[in-house]
């Protein structure tokens, strides 16, 4: 069985930060991440707001950057997932793969994932016209008609990089005012090849094999319609990546609850970045809450070992 004094779950831009902070205090590190280290960074397409890159950049360019970093220091890299964790006073025990580590704190940073609209269509058409990355599945969609669903950031956000690509893009909002930065709303709305709809719901994505028609309804009027296109990507914000976090972390819906020190009511166990229940998820955020996450958790084994 591996031991460490700490043990990161995550390496997205707070995994990253976090295990980079604590391997420069000399401590003992591991950062276990089942996919590429870089998190939702990946799948974004365009960062324009990371301070330091004034013309932006790609989003795997940044996570190469933070992996950069990273490999100046003797970290240790598990590629698995976690399926439980078990608390103990001092020593924790994480159940990952078919083996089992254990770490005196443990930083939880597993971010966040897409929420499902969860409507007739969604799951059968999953891969065949339904999406939740742009970036991944934008090419297949060349020349072609498709929809965005949602009124935030990383919907007006994927409108405009789908506008590169696509024929027509819709933006489906079920409000009529936008939630999104007003600079992205500014694009989108001037935008010649993206259709603003609002007011709008999608109450079923319609297709035999593939997506073929959306089924519309108007919220103030409940008058219904059908949009002929040929992919649906949907963007209604993200739900906490928690599944393997046992009950006794206190938790709600919107994450993992913490402290300004990103300490949860467990010793020795911190949270960092879009695990964690708060408002604001960006990856400036993100890398601030794990320095943090860091720092307190030096702390504690510094606490524990006088």
């Amino acid at each position: 069985m591996k031991s460490y004094d700490a043990v990161v779950i995550g390496g997205g831009p707070a995994g990253m930060t976090a295990a980079l902070y604590l391997l420069r205090a000399g401590v003992k590190t591991a950062m276990i991440e089942k996919l590429s280290p870089g998190g939702q960074v990946l799948m974004t397409s365009e960062i324009e707001n990371y301070p330091g890159f004034p013309t932006g950049l790609q989003g795997w360019e940044l996570a190469d950057k933070f992996t950069a970093h990273l490999e100046e220091y003797p970290l240790d890299r598990i590629s698995d997932e976690v399926r439980d964790i078990e608390f103990g006073d001092p020593i924790h025990t994480i159940k990952v793969g078919d083996e089992d580590v254990q770490a005196k704190a443990i930083i939880l940073a597993t971010g966040s994932r897409y929420r499902k609209l969860g409507i007739p269509g969604e799951e059968r058409l999953l891969g065949r016209g339904v999406s939740y990355c742009a970036l991944c599945d934008g090419n297949f969609f060349r020349e072609r008609d498709v929809a965005v669903i949602g009124g935030g950031n990383s919907a007006l956000e994927e409108a405009l990089y789908l506008a590169r690509l696509v024929n027509k893009v819709y933006l489906i909002h079920r409000r009529d005012e936008f939630r999104g930065l007003a600079c992205y709303q500014d694009k989108c709305f001037t935008h010649e090849k993206i259709k603003v709809i609002r007011n709008t719901v999608v109450d079923e994505i319609q297709g035999e094999t593939d997506v073929e028609t959306l089924a519309l309804r108007q919220v103030d009027t409940g008058e219904t319609s059908e949009l002929k296109v040929d992919g649906t990507f949907i963007f209604v914000g993200f739900e906490p990546i928690m599944d393997f976090v046992p009950d006794t972390v206190e938790k709600n819906r919107n994450g993992v609850i913490t402290d300004v020190e990103m300490v949860t009511n467990i010793p020795g166990v911190f949270a960092a970045g879009d695990i964690r229940s708060k408002m604001c998820r960006q990856v400036a955020s993100a890398v601030g809450d794990g320095a943090t996450a860091a720092n307190s958790a030096f702390t504690y084994l510094e606490q524990l070992d006088s």
